[in-house]
C-alpha cells in the first residue's frame, strides 16, 4: 500500500508514522509538513503550504489516506482559524486524494463529534466527519478517541492534569471514560487503512483502551 498520511509532525501522526514506516505491508509514505522531517526509508515529506493546495490530483495519488490534523483553539488562535485547520484543510485534501485515486479515508476525529452540538470544538469535528462521508470514499474510518494522554511538543496544562487524573482513576473507571494513548490511536489508523470493510466504520475511544 502507499499511504498519504496528514498531520505526521502531531502526537498522533508522528506515532502512525513509525509504524508505518515498519509496516513490510506499506510499501511507501507521502506525508506532507508545513515543517522538514527527517529523510527516511520509503518516507516521501514534500514541504506544503496549506494555504496554496497542488491542484494535481496525480500530487496527492494513494492507496489509503490517514489524516490526523489538528489543532487547539488556543494555538490556533481564533474559530475561524481552528475551523480552517480541522475542517477546510482536512476535506479539501480529501477531495484531492479521492480525485488522485484513494480508496479509503481514516480520520482522526474526536469523542462526542456531532454537528448538532453546543460546543465549537464537537461541532466542528462533526462537521469534518459529515463533509468527508459525503465524498464517498469506498470505506471512510472515523476514529474518536477522548482524551490523549501523550507528550505533546505544545504544553496543555489542563490536558496534562486530566490525563494524570484519569491515570490515577484508570483501575475504576469504565472504558468509555479511560484517556486514550496515542500510539493506540495510531495501530488502529494504520490497521483500519488496510481494512477492506466497506462504507463507514466508528471507532470508539472505548476501542482505543
Amino acid at each position: 500500500m502507499h499511504l498519504l498520511l496528514l498531520g505526521a509532525t502531531g502526537l498522533v501522526g508522528s506515532h502512525v508514522l513509525t509504524l508505518a514506516l515498519a509496516d513490510p505491508r506499506v510499501t511507501s509514505v507521502t506525508a506532507p509538513t508545513r515543517r522538514p522531517l527527517p529523510q527516511r526509508p520509503r518516507l516521501s515529506a514534500p514541504l506544503l503550504d496549506f494555504e496554496d493546495l497542488p491542484q494535481d490530483p496525480a500530487v496527492w495519488a494513494a492507496d489509503a489516506v490517514i489524516c490526523a490534523l489538528g489543532t487547539t483553539l488556543k494555538v490556533a488562535g481564533s474559530r475561524e482559524q481552528f475551523h480552517r485547520i480541522d475542517h477546510d484543510y482536512t476535506v479539501e485534501i480529501a477531495k484531492l486524494a479521492k480525485a488522485g485515486g484513494a480508496k479509503g479515508f481514516v480520520l482522526n476525529s474526536a469523542k462526542g463529534a456531532d454537528v448538532k452540538s453546543a460546543i465549537f470544538y464537537s461541532r466542528v469535528k462533526g462537521e469534518t466527519e459529515k463533509d468527508v462521508v459525503a465524498l464517498g470514499f469506498e470505506r471512510t474510518v472515523l476514529v474518536r478517541p477522548g482524551l490523549i494522554d501523550g507528550p505533546r511538543p505544545d504544553p496543555r496544562p489542563g490536558e496534562q492534569f486530566f490525563g494524570s487524573l484519569l491515570r490515577l482513576l484508570k483501575p475504576v473507571l469504565p472504558r468509555s471514560l479511560q484517556a486514550n494513548r496515542p500510539e493506540t490511536i495510531a495501530r488502529a489508523m494504520l490497521d483500519q487503512a488496510f481494512s477492506a470493510v466497506p462504507g463507514v466504520t466508528v471507532v470508539s475511544s472505548d476501542a482505543l483502551v
